[in-house]
């Protein structure tokens, strides 16, 4: 029978998440879980293949503003919820509904999508790169020490609420939001995310708590964790496993950190996702023992080149021509001629010779600044073709502070 690709009908809704569940397990979420993501579907932006009456592919996308470099913030497409039935594995499924998804991203104007991935290698082939990664560790707490930046101890610290200080939360993620490329600005329902809490998903630790940095009476941070307890004969060994932390500045972040590292009956702090150049590395004494692991986070693809390269600016005044590889996206091949600085940018076609050569795939690798052109040119994917202008582009394409994506979608 030959499959059909739509926009998904809200009445279709739970059929076409119980495919998606099944794709990543067959667990049922939790109910509050399962009706915050209902609430924040696209209808509109979200696909659905059909066997006849039987849902086999998923697809979504949400609307998103993403930080770039020099703190502009552009519209992108989130993709999101896709998975294919393992029994229609091998028959174009995944294809299609890319190819769908990126037409319907060009058609509404977003240069740029964005998704986190469950299995890497399968978003290469259609033209994304690993444009921001994040850093897990977990602080040994009975071997490390913090060493805090003078006026931490001015910064006091309050027990509250996650749900009653959602919104005080919320606004120093909204400032924040600015400062680092790969940042989402939260549309309205998604401040439920961080609140989100299932009993049954928390492995034995409490209910997320949080707690308030203030200094003059201004909140300047936050934290939401959840204690989990553990008990050997020769005592405790539990752990507090953090969920977010964010401070206005390197002082409020250190009083976060000093407060989370020495929560009574608790020899480790364990978290995820943070930036990789983020300042806790710098605090503690002995990084060996905080074991930190780097994985990929964001995923990038450039719809429109031209579009995206103009969208952000540049470290170094830069001017070079890009020869560009796209098979999936044909419009973005040939040759793009890039200028730029700290103030802007254009991005325009040309027959002028080409400096570097690569593929889309690489553009959006480094479009954030996290994945520089030297490093994908040691591994052969991108070709210097003017002497002198991979590094000047590596250079120009970077960022002051590492990209980073908050939580994922």
């Amino acid at each position: 029978m030959t499959t059909e690709l739509r926009v998904l009908d809200p009445s279709e809704w739970d059929r076409w998440y119980g495919v998606l569940e099944l794709a990543f397990g067959g667990v049922p979420e939790a109910p509050e879980e399962r009706q915050l993501w209902r609430d924040l579907t696209e209808f509109d932006r979200s696909l659905a293949v059909w066997d006849g009456d039987l849902c086999v592919g998923t697809a979504g996308a949400f609307s998103f503003r993403l930080t770039v470099p020099g703190g502009a913030s552009v519209p992108v497409g989130g993709v999101t919820m896709v998975s294919v039935a393992g029994t229609h594995r091998r028959r174009g499924i995944l294809t299609s509904m890319m190819r769908r998804q990126l037409d319907d991203l060009r058609a509404a104007g977003e240069s740029i999508a964005v998704l986190t991935a469950s299995e890497p290698e399968i978003y290469g082939r259609f033209g994304y790169g690993v444009g921001a990664y994040s850093v897990h560790a977990a602080i040994d707490t009975n071997r490390v020490r913090l060493a805090v930046p003078v006026g931490t101890d001015g910064v006091s610290l309050r027990l509250a609420d996650p749900t009653e200080s959602s919104a005080v939360c919320e606004e120093v993620y909204a400032r924040l939001v600015p400062a680092r490329p790969g940042m989402l600005a939260r549309r309205p329902g998604w401040e439920r995310l961080p609140l989100l809490d299932p009993a049954g998903e928390r492995e034995g630790a409490s209910p997320r708590q949080c707690v308030l940095a203030e200094r003059d009476g201004e909140v300047v941070g936050f934290a939401h964790y959840a204690i989990k307890p553990d008990w050997s004969y020769a005592g405790s060994n539990g752990s507090v496993n953090v969920d977010q932390l964010m401070g206005l500045d390197a002082v409020a972040e250190a009083a976060l950190w000093r407060f989370l590292c020495s929560v009574d009956l608790t020899s480790s702090v364990r978290f995820r996702s943070r930036p990789v150049d983020d300042g806790w590395q710098h605090l503690v004494s002995d990084l060996r023992r905080c074991e930190p692991t780097v994985r990929d986070a964001l995923h990038v693809r450039l719809v429109e080149v031209g579009a995206a390269l103009e969208a952000r600016t540049y470290q170094t005044p830069l001017d070079v021509v890009f020869e560009v590889e796209d098979a999936f996206c044909p419009w973005n091949e040939g040759r793009w001629r890039l200028t730029g600085d700290t103030k802007g940018a254009a991005c325009v076609r040309t027959s002028d010779p080409a400096d570097l050569a690569l593929s889309a795939r690489e553009l959006g690798a480094a479009y954030l600044g996290g994945t520089s052109l030297v490093s994908l040119a040691a591994a052969g994917r991108v070709r210097e073709l003017r002497e002198g202008a991979l590094v000047e582009a590596s250079v120009a394409f970077g960022s002051p502070v590492a990209p980073w994506l908050p939580h994922g979608f």
